[in-house]
């Protein structure tokens, strides 16, 4: 979950795909968007759908910090002790 709450964080209040935050975390769809779905159930993040960039291609999802997301990115950030991260960059 760091890596996700630090690229948002990063590009706040930026909406990000899916696609663009594998590409950033190097974390795999299938440990991406169940996160993304946790988080987004928590209140951490909002998600919507977002028109196609190009005909013929589908809609994605675009997603971004929530007030409570960036609050806690923000405190992982200051003090990543305090989450057990100790010498992890946040």
């Amino acid at each position: 979950m760091l890596a996700v709450l630090t690229a948002l964080y990063d590009r706040a209040p930026e909406r990000i795909h899916g696609y663009d935050l594998m590409k950033e975390t190097g974390l795999k769809s299938g440990s991406l968007y169940p996160l993304l779905m946790r988080m987004t159930e928590r209140g951490l993040l909002s998600s919507e759908w977002c028109e196609p960039s190009a005909p013929g291609r589908p809609p994605r999802h675009a997603y971004r910090l929530t007030a409570s997301g960036l609050a806690l990115a923000r405190e992982v950030k200051s003090d990543p002790r305090a989450f057990g991260l100790s010498g992890a960059k946040a």
